[in-house]
């Protein structure tokens, strides 16, 4: 408890000093009335670069150029920027030079383009370059305009390749935070979904965007979550795994507090649930919080199927982690101090097994876990390709070769085998690594202490999880502590009409989703067949 009120205080204390320091900062230096200042100052600091183009307009033949469009190629759309150029030529450039004329406003009903915005300093007049605009500078004003034509080569929108399922949507993130948030948006159409933008990164510049529903989102974690992103002083974010290292609750546990995933519809309900959603300019996983132990073992896919399906394969998925965590230890256990626990017939046949295999247990479990994972991450670093082969492969024949080496026991490989296929039961890869890591810890202390050890392990991870919590909401709610409310849709998920409320403790503003006097489809008459025989 001390540690997690001396890291509430170290996220909350220095921040208001930073964000005074910030605001009493000088905003850089304002652009110069000359052309050719701004000219020069361009030249300088992007010259060296091949990409970087400048287009010359002027009034006239004869007169002097005094316009000047700046661009990189390959962040510009190519087709926007020439009809930025073909209308900047039609209009009288005369209009464009009287500064009681032109402003965002003027130059965008002019030009007909999308988004114009007015930069006045030297920085913001780089960083617009830099970020894919295409900047407009105009002799004698101090403005100048920044015109939003984003383009350049974007993977489209496609199925996800880590969260697939078999009935829902099938569209998924892409790099573009831009093309991100218009997902989102083509799911909640409401003026209640805030987006704030940050820019994190010294050199990189990353765009990253918080999002949540106004009316339902709890205030204090969305000001947590804008206090730990405006902390965050680093060179560069490339992926959204550094923002969430860097703002997650309980760095030294080996849960994740944050949820990530790529599908829009995952983070359409967690919003509608009151969470909050980070999304990082560069990457398609998206950021979700604050999270639940029970978060990980659910899936999108529960929510677009009857509830007794999904509440049975929400079942399924605590049994395979409860699998994948202590099948192997508690076998080790069993074999090696507590064999008087196991039937007769079995614990001859495990003996026979035994009788040629010159390891013990322990190491032999250890050596086909390791083995499986060494065949795992050369499956996935191999080319899409031939990568599903070497794994199917390499599984069986290096498995086949060692039962009958006699290095291995038959009953050493099944377990493991059914160990990885649960861990591929868990639907979430962050919280399957968790388990996988915590699995050899129990394997050791099986091994040597047997269900001692196991316990041992157990019941502090217990007072571990008991103890987390991800953006001020206990980790293993509604469990402890205990909520009624929320057991609707933890394990067994309740049917739609019975949900009527939202989850307590996390989108505590607005709780209802349906009305209360409503009654429920069960309770209707109406749309009901008559009985003929009646």
């Amino acid at each position: 408890m001390f540690i997690q009120r001396l890291k509430k205080f170290l996220y909350t204390y220095p921040r208001p000093e930073r964000e005074q320091e910030h605001q009493d900062s000088p905003k850089g230096k304002p652009l110069s009335k000359e052309l050719s200042d701004s000219l020069e100052l361009l030249q300088q600091s992007m010259g060296k670069n091949t990409d970087f183009v400048i287009h010359h307009l002027a009034a006239d033949q004869e007169s002097d150029y005094k316009v000047i469009v700046s661009y990189i190629d390959g962040l510009v759309d190519s087709l926007l920027l020439s009809k930025l150029l073909e209308n900047l030529n039609r209009l009288k450039l005369d209009n464009l030079l009287r500064a009681d004329k032109a402003s965002a406003d003027w130059l965008k009903n002019q030009l007909a383009m999308g988004n114009v915005r007015v930069i006045c300093t030297q920085e913001d007049l780089i960083h617009s370059v830099l970020d894919g605009r295409a900047v407009i500078v105009v002799q004698g004003m101090r403005e100048a305009f920044a015109v939003y034509i984003d383009g350049g080569s974007r993977r489209s929108v496609e199925e996800p390749s880590s969260q697939t399922v078999i009935r829902g949507p099938k569209e998924g993130f892409t790099e573009d935070i831009t093309t991100n948030i218009a997902l989102l948006r083509r799911k909640i159409k409401s003026p209640h979904l805030t987006i704030e933008s940050h820019v994190i990164g010294t050199y990189t510049r990353t765009n990253v965007s918080i999002a949540y529903i106004e009316g339902i989102a709890n205030p204090e974690v969305v000001k947590e979550m804008t206090l730990r992103i405006q902390s965050i002083e680093i060179d560069g974010i490339l992926e959204s795994g550094y923002i969430e290292e860097m703002i997650q609750d309980g760095v030294q546990s080996p849960f994740p507090t944050i949820y990530n995933t790529e599908r829009p519809d995952t983070v359409a309900g967690g919003l509608l649930e009151g969470l909050v959603a980070v999304f990082v300019d560069g990457t398609p996983f998206v950021l979700v919080a604050p999270v639940t132990f029970y978060r990980f073992l659910t899936s999108s896919e529960d929510y677009y199927q009857r509830f007794d399906i999904s509440s049975f394969l929400r079942i399924v998925r605590m049994i395979s982690f409860f699998t994948a965590l202590l099948l192997p230890s508690i076998f080790i256990s069993l074999t090696t101090f507590h064999q008087e626990l196991l039937p007769m017939p079995l614990l001859i046949s495990l003996a026979a097994q035994r009788e040629i295999t010159p390891l013990p247990t322990l190491v032999e479990a250890l050596l086909m876990e390791l083995t499986f994972e060494v065949i795992r991450e050369a499956g996935v670093r191999m080319p899409r390709a031939i990568g599903p082969a070497i794994s199917i492969v390499g599984a069986l024949v290096l498995g086949q070769a060692a039962v009958q080496a006699g290095l291995v026991s038959a009953a050493v490989v099944i377990v493991v085998s059914f160990t990885a296929i649960s861990n591929f039961a868990l639907p979430a890869i962050n919280f399957a690594s968790s388990v996988r890591l915590l699995r050899f810890v129990l394997m050791i202390f099986s091994g040597s202490f047997g269900l001692v050890g196991v316990l041992g392990v157990l019941i502090p991870l217990m007072a571990h999880l008991a103890s987390l919590e991800s953006f001020g909401v206990p980790y293993l709610m509604p469990s402890s502590p205990f909520n009624k409310t929320n057991q609707k849709d933890q394990m067994i998920r309740a049917p739609w009409w019975k949900l009527r409320t939202r989850p307590v403790g996390i989108g505590d503003q607005n709780r209802m989703r349906q009305p209360k006097d409503k009654k429920s489809f069960a309770e209707r008459e109406v749309g009901r067949p008559r009985d003929p025989l009646a």
